[in-house]
């Protein structure tokens, strides 16, 4: 195996730490969406003031500065609206330097296969690990000019990150550019100005733990009575005692209904979001609490029962069920989706997918699934491959970080575990050793179903391919034994295999072929039996 890459262990995904549910408000008056777009701008333009004041503290930020915001917004909000809003400033600066941190490995990514290939003659051909020379001095040119770009790119992001500086933008940055094509987008500039102002608002409260029903900023009541802290300069729209203002509208909770009803009872936090669906006109209000933290599984324990190997596609997931020993059971199932159109519609396709694919593991009894820990980072910059459009549109359009987090929440509600494998070699694999062996007049076998079983076999534990070549020798313990067999404690390891035929010996067979007598045997070890056997490779365990 000189030349392959080291294979990382598989490992027992943590589950999921959080839930969020979300239920619409109806029945608003126009009083109450008055208020409600009031107080929606009002603490929007004090979130983007803080913010503005974190970016530009950079990384000298520190616990004293953070206070010293606080108690400047406490006086035009409340101490609790004050805490929210910088929270919220924190996480997203943090999540900013993250999205500063990809594209700084990208653009290093982008650089390196672009020195390699510059370093080679011109026509100098690849090889199936590395990329070989540019087709022709013009491309080797224009190359040439795209490495000045994405070094300069490079030396600037790096200059930011070292001295603290993000670019944010409150309401995002798609929405932004969507600015200077309206035409394109569908949209006026009055249809832009109300999406823009929407996204910008900010109506949300941290949960408190021991207050009442969990949160003291937004209050629902377990009958669905939803009121509002409103911050100091808009206490004259208060309808409620001590500067509340209550909804007419009320919510119920359709799913986790029961969970979020003992938490409030209990007092225990809630966190509350509400916001406006412009395209909708609708107003919806978003719960969320976190999760009591649980332990992982061991990794023995999700084997246990067997698993579900799924190879992840652009259109599908092929996935095949595994018993403990790794042998396959039954036969590819197929998950199809179409990750064309809008963000929506894709994200229902892989929900829908996920959602079949959990029911069947949950039928076949399993306690794990077995998945890639894709990751195509490195893969999706053009620059390693340049003239292969499609392949990287193929990539880019693979969701596998949505996937994944995806996955984990929702087999986490079924009592399923998620076991990450190494990606290397699954398709190839599998396809070697498993497509051809399993493909039957009744059973199509695709490369995608074989890679299924070489993702099952490694969450097993066990090595890819069906059985190792005997021993050099001949069959006995001198040599040793085959590196993937049944273990000493694993029943019918020793047991006998289902003949060829039914056909007495010496009886002619259908095909009209007779078979040899048994020859007479000298010893106990070579006495014939009355039937000839045969290993069946398919059944070995291991």
């Amino acid at each position: 195996m000189d030349g392959l890459r080291k294979l990382t262990a598989s490992f027992v995904v943590p589950g999921p730490c959080g839930v969020a549910v979300r239920d619409r408000l109806k029945h608003l008056t126009p009083e109450n969406e008055r208020v409600l777009r009031a107080v929606g701008a009002h603490q929007g333009a004090l979130a983007s003031r803080d913010l503005k004041a974190r970016c530009a503290d950079g990384l000298d930020h520190s616990a004293d500065t953070w206070a010293a915001r606080k108690r400047e917004l406490t006086k035009e909000s409340s101490s609790r609206i004050a805490g929210a809003i910088t929270k919220a400033t924190h996480d997203q600066w943090a999540l900013a330097r993250r999205c500063q941190a990809a594209h700084i490995r990208k653009l290093d990514a982008g650089i390196k296969t672009l020195r390699h290939r510059l370093s080679l003659p011109v026509g100098e051909p690849g090889t199936k690990r590395a990329a070989g020379g540019y087709r022709s001095k013009n491309e080797w040119f224009r190359k040439s000019r795209r490495l000045a770009t994405l070094t300069a790119r490079h030396t600037a992001a790096v200059a930011d990150w070292r001295a603290g500086r993000v670019r944010v933008v409150r309401g995002g940055k798609r929405l932004f550019n969507t600015r200077h094509h309206l035409a394109e987008s569908e949209l006026t500039e009055e249809q832009w100005r109300q999406r823009w102002e929407a996204e910008r608002w900010f109506i949300a409260a941290d949960g408190e733990s021991g207050k009442r029903f969990g949160n003291e900023t937004i209050r629902v009541t377990p009958d669905g009575e939803v009121s509002v802290k409103l911050p100091v300069p808009l206490a004259h729209l208060a309808n409620a005692r001590h500067g509340r203002y209550t909804l007419t509208a009320t919510v119920a909770f359709a799913h986790r209904g029961a969970e979020w009803a003992d938490r409030i009872e209990a007092n225990l936090a809630v966190a509350y979001r509400i916001h406006l669906d412009v395209e909708r006109g609708r107003w919806y209000l978003t719960a969320s609490w976190q999760r009591s933290v649980v332990q992982t599984i061991p990794l023995e324990t999700a084997r246990a029962r067997g698993v579900i190997g799924v190879d992840t596609n652009a259109d599908h997931f092929a996935a095949y069920r595994l018993d403990r020993h790794g042998n396959p059971v039954g036969d590819p199932h197929r998950f199809p989706y179409d990750l064309s159109g809008t963000a929506g519609h894709r994200d229902a396709q892989i929900r829908h997918a996920l959602t079949r694919l959990i029911n069947w593991a949950v039928r076949a009894g399993v306690a794990a699934i077995g998945i890639e820990d894709l990751d195509f980072t490195a893969e999706k910059t053009r620059d390693k491959h340049g003239r292969r459009k499609r392949f990287r549109q193929l990539i880019s359009g693979m969701p596998t970080g949505k996937l994944k987090a995806r996955l984990v929440s929702m087999a986490a509600e079924q009592g399923l575990s998620v076991v990450a494998v190494d990606p290397a070699y699954t398709s190839r694999w599998g396809a070697q050793h498993w497509q051809k062996p399993l493909a039957t007049p009744h059973r199509e076998m695709s490369r995608h179903d074989a890679a299924g079983i070489a993702i099952g076999r490694r969450a097993l534990g066990h090595p890819v391919r069906r059985r190792t070549a005997p021993p050099p020798h001949d069959r006995s313990d001198r040599a040793g034994h085959r590196t993937a067999q049944a273990g000493p404690g694993d029943r019918g390891r020793k047991g006998t295999r289902p003949p060829t035929t039914d056909q007495p010996p010496g009886e002619p067979s259908p095909s009209g072929k007779r078979k040899r007598e048994p020859s007479a045997s000298k010893t106990v070890r070579d006495a014939p039996s009355t039937h000839q056997w045969v290993q069946d490779s398919l059944m070995h365990a291991g």
